[in-house]
């Protein structure tokens, strides 16, 4: 039988302290999984650990700069020091330190932002394929971003980057196969977190973003966590290599 249950499963979530990460940390911890909290700061992590933990939930902070590959190394180090394996990941953790168009953009936003959002993850996905493969298997989801299929206006590297990881999905996706380990990507449309704050304070981007959405509204953090729980759940067990899209129907 179709089952969304994560008992027994360890899940690695990165950029868990907020808006879709932590969405997603409550919604696995919810269904069983032990649950390991990753961001630049381990005490912005707490309030969404305590959350878990009243819900009788399992969850432990680290702190990993998830755009330095020594810091990575090390995460990943605990995780199998301290559980043994690991059975879920999610790169989720984002930067856009620049919003402003590409042709005036500094080399220190592009450097950023490709480590961070595409580096990162691609080290992740190799430290975290070892220890699934060496478990009999596993499952990665990347989060993209509509923007990596259609650019938004003032995000190019951004852009760029959520591009990429659309790429890099479907690229480990038939590496890894033979692993069972599934990659998955979602492709998350406007979502009102902290991290696309800007974007909402300049209305009149907003409102023209908006129009163009048939469902006439943005999304909420926890619309997100459903998907990324399908992905790794045994429900998708012959699901690999998709990008799953939650933008309401702006790309379609």
């Amino acid at each position: 039988m179709t089952t969304f249950s994560l008992e027994g499963k360890i899940a690695l979530i990165t950029g868990a302290s907020r808006g879709i990460g932590e969405a997603i940390a409550l919604c696995f911890a919810e269904r069983g999984a032990e649950c390991i909290l990753a961001s630049r700061k381990a005490e912005a992590l707490e309030g969404v650990v305590k959350k878990i933990e009243a819900a009788e939930g399992k969850a432990v902070a680290r702190a990993a700069n998830m755009g330095d590959l020594t810091q990575i190394a090390d995460l990943f180090a605990f995780v199998k020091d301290t559980y043994g394996k690991l059975d879920i990941l999610v790169n989720n953790a984002a930067t856009n330190p620049f919003f402003g168009n590409m042709a005036e953009a500094p080399e220190w936003a592009w450097d950023k932002t490709l480590a961070v959002n595409l580096k990162g993850p691609f080290f992740a996905t190799q430290e975290a394929a070892r220890l699934m493969e060496a478990a009999g298997g596993g499952a990665i989801v990347n989060v993209a971003s509509i923007n990596g299929v259609r650019p938004a206006p003032l995000q190019g590297i951004y852009s760029i980057t959520k591009a990429g990881l659309i790429s890099m999905t479907k690229g480990f996706a038939r590496e890894l196969a033979a692993k069972k380990i599934r990659v998955n990507a979602l492709l998350p449309g406007l979502t009102k977190t902290d991290f696309s704050k800007a974007l909402f304070e300049m209305d009149e981007i907003r409102k023209h973003v908006i129009a163009e959405i048939p469902l006439q509204r943005h999304a909420e953090p926890h619309e997100m966590a459903g998907a990324v729980l399908y992905l790794v759940s045994d429900a998708a067990s012959f699901t690999t290599g998709i990008c799953l899209t939650c933008d309401g129907g702006y790309l379609a």
